[in-house]
């Protein structure tokens, strides 16, 4: 028989392909870093694939001796053949979250040029969150306010949020903007405790969206007047509804009616897409801000590598995704 690569080989092979962000200006006190980020996003991508969220967990399956966990062990070495030790494993992928918004911004800016998705159709993305809920127990307000915790299983961290389809929630907030197309590229996201305002972590992911892009396309949550001057700059308009009884008669009312359903079919659409894939309708596999995040950004990582894939091979951008990943 012919030796083949696996899919899951050829997608941690694909992360040394990819567009990297600018590196921080600045990493902090400590002794410099010896292996590269791109590393431990390949890392990432074998813990998202094989569903594993501790460093241990991914070190114990890495040693597995079968065909393809010796050839990913053979590519996570640096250019010096040298493996990162335990120690280092557990810092660095600690760190990786706060890296994840940037590298998941400039993938999808590359992925938006590659794809072409807004070819056919005006140059909107659909900005929204979406709730997830959070592992163990929950943390009611009188209990936290009093500083009690009532049982180990509780995640101090999350928080909770009022949902207009699910009521009160104990969890977490995914932000996220995706084209607003026949394709639903990624193009920002990140991860916070549920009861963060979806304006205000939006102006932390309007900067790195493609400059071409021309509506953002938002609930009224999003109905920030800062936020417009700031996607005014870059001649981005953000579509929100307006205020005030209905019916609206005004002369734009019909304009935003196709635009809020246009917002609503891919946001939302993701949305489920990307829960169903991931199995995000039940609560987290993590616990903690960075573990969570770590699997929620991985997740979209993860997602927007399966378009590259998809987009080279000449395979359906929507359809098989879940299977795709799956199969990996």
């Amino acid at each position: 028989m012919i030796a083949q690569e696996s899919l899951l080989v050829i997608l941690v092979q694909l992360v040394c392909l990819i567009p990297l962000p600018p590196p921080p200006a600045k990493r902090g006190r400590g002794r410099p870093w010896v292996y590269p980020d791109q590393l431990f996003l390949q890392a990432l991508v074998i813990m998202m694939v094989k569903r594993l969220h501790k460093a241990n967990e991914f070190l114990a399956v890495l040693a597995e001796p079968t065909p393809e966990m010796i050839c990913l062990r053979a590519m996570l070495t640096d250019e010096n053949g040298r493996f990162p030790s335990r120690r280092t494993w557990e810092r660095r992928l600690a760190t990786i979250p706060a890296a994840l918004p940037a590298q998941i911004a400039c993938l999808g800016r590359y992925l938006a040029t590659l794809i072409e998705p807004w070819a056919g159709c005006a140059r909107a993305a659909a900005i929204d969150s979406t709730v997830l809920r959070a592992a163990g127990g929950v943390w009611h307000k009188k209990d936290r306010e009093a500083g009690v915790i009532p049982h180990s299983s509780i995640d101090t961290e999350a928080h909770w949020t009022k949902s207009g389809w699910h009521g009160w929630v104990y969890g977490w907030k995914l932000h996220l903007v995706c084209t607003a197309a026949a394709v639903w590229i990624p193009l920002a996201a990140d991860l916070t405790p549920a009861n963060a305002a979806d304006n205000e972590i939006a102006f932390a992911l309007v900067p790195d969206l493609p400059p071409d892009l021309r509506f953002l396309l938002g609930d009224q949550h999003y109905h920030d007047p800062e936020l417009e001057d700031l996607c005014a700059h870059n001649r981005c308009w953000v579509i929100t509804p307006t205020g005030g009884p209905y019916p609206h008669r005004d002369d734009g009312v019909e304009v935003r009616r196709i635009l809020h359903k246009t917002r609503s079919l891919a946001i939302e659409n993701f949305n489920e897409q990307f829960k169903g894939i991931f199995e995000a309708h039940q609560p987290v596999p993590t616990k903690g801000l960075v573990a969570t995040r770590r699997f929620a950004l991985g997740a979209i990582f993860l997602y927007q590598l399966a378009l590259l894939y998809r987009f080279q091979h000449g395979l359906e951008l929507r359809v098989g995704l879940k299977a795709f990943i799956r199969a990996a």
